[in-house]
């Protein structure tokens, strides 16, 4: 079966990804992946920060069927119950005061450079430069590559989208230097996931803040990877003692089904008006369903007090793994259940070959940090799976 799609992917599918991983899975239950011949995956890398339910959440599972019963999709023509509700939740959960619905992170943020030079167009002002850091992550569309900090995925698509300039992370005399009369926004997550998990400094974020307060510029923090609990909080944001003008997320949202968010404050969402902006799918009754399903889960399960417990045994275990393979392990960083472990150079694909060969399901980011972000459903005996087997691969 497995060589069948191989085969099959070779052969109609755009050869994007390149020889992926050899297995394909059939089912989930929990942490666990199982593929066609029963075989199971621990699954440490929750679609890469998407399943933060887990696979087969029953509750999840029931109310998307519930919905699927009703409606999938009508249009944006119509008033959509699920999508005021979830853009309620939203509000009502966060800093943001209005919310407009796309269908993935990199959408939100077009969406987001979007409304920030919309805003500024609408007083009549002359600013359009959006700043970003490099070794950031926001995207593949055009003008996601053009923020994106890694040449890697800008090269091919060159000229890029005019108006983006990268400067280093953690370096506020760089950002502030960069900073022009024709600035718009500076946009940054505040971990960069892609890159190898590496968190912002809450000094840098703060000083961040006070300069766009200063000078009349759009904070905006792309939280598709860290938000919705990732972190131990429901935004990374709130780690830091800032609020962003404006934010966006994706991801963990949906618990699967695609869906992203742009949310902003009173001052820059009214920015958009009729016409201004818009979407086919984005934030339809199905979508939406899935994001309302998603909230309610997490405050029954109270899933993000457990990313942040959990975050913290993993943390404890994996420093004390690091103690001991000094010679192996460079660095333990991250926030909650994103978690960047990096390894020496030469043993890093070797160590992330071996977990995927042992059944664990990780990413190799940087090339040489395993990075891990597991469903916020993670209890300490599936932890300890993980790191015990992590310690035997580094021993052997």
């Amino acid at each position: 079966m497995l060589e069948e799609i191989i085969r099959l992917d070779k052969k109609y599918y755009m050869n994007t990804f390149g020889d992926r991983l050899p297995v394909c899975f059939e089912r989930g239950e929990g942490l666990k992946l199982f593929d066609e011949n029963g075989r199971v995956y621990y699954d440490f890398l929750g679609g890469i920060a998407v399943n933060a339910l887990g696979h087969g959440h029953k509750e999840f599972i029931s109310a998307l069927k519930n919905q699927l019963d009703k409606v999938i999709h009508t249009s944006s023509l119509y008033y959509i119950e699920n999508q005021a509700r979830l853009a309620q939740r939203i509000v009502e959960s966060t800093c943001a005061d209005k919310v407009f619905f796309a269908n993935s992170g990199a959408e939100a943020n077009e969406g987001a450079f979007k409304l920030a030079k919309i805003y500024f167009y609408k007083k009549g002002v002359e600013k359009y430069e959006i700043i970003t850091l490099d070794k950031s992550f926001h995207g593949r569309t055009l003008a996601t590559v053009a923020a994106t900090g890694q040449e890697k995925y800008q090269k091919p698509y060159k000229p890029l989208t005019p108006g983006f300039k990268q400067v280093k992370p953690n370096d506020f005399d760089a950002i502030s230097a960069a900073v022009t009369d024709k600035t718009a926004a500076i946009m940054i997550e505040l971990i960069q996931g892609e890159s190898g998990v590496h968190p912002m400094d809450r000094e840098y974020v703060q000083k961040l803040r006070k300069l766009c307060d200063e000078k009349d510029i759009i904070l905006i923090f792309d939280e598709v990877q860290t938000g919705m609990g990732r972190t131990g909080h429901l935004f990374a944001y709130r780690m830091y003692g800032v609020e962003p003008d404006i934010f966006t997320c994706a991801k963990a949202l949906g618990g699967g089904i695609p869906i992203g968010a742009v949310c902003a404050g009173k001052k820059v969402s009214s920015a958009f008006e009729p016409g201004d902006h818009g979407t086919t799918f984005g934030g339809n009754p199905f979508a939406a369903a899935a994001g309302l399903a998603v909230f309610d889960i997490y405050e029954k399960e109270n899933l993000v007090e457990n990313a942040a417990k959990m975050g913290a045994y993993i943390t404890e275990r994996l420093s004390a793994l690091a103690e001991k393979h000094g010679d192996k392990i460079t660095e333990v960083r991250g926030a909650g259940l994103l978690i960047g472990i990096q390894l020496k150079d030469e043993i890093a694909k070797a160590v992330f070959n071996t977990l995927f060969a042992d059944g664990f399901l990780t990413s190799l980011c940087g090339g040489n940090t395993i990075r891990i972000a597991p469903p916020l459903i993670i209890t300490e005996s599936d932890a300890d799976l993980f790191i015990d087997e992590l310690d035997k691969v580094l021993e052997d």
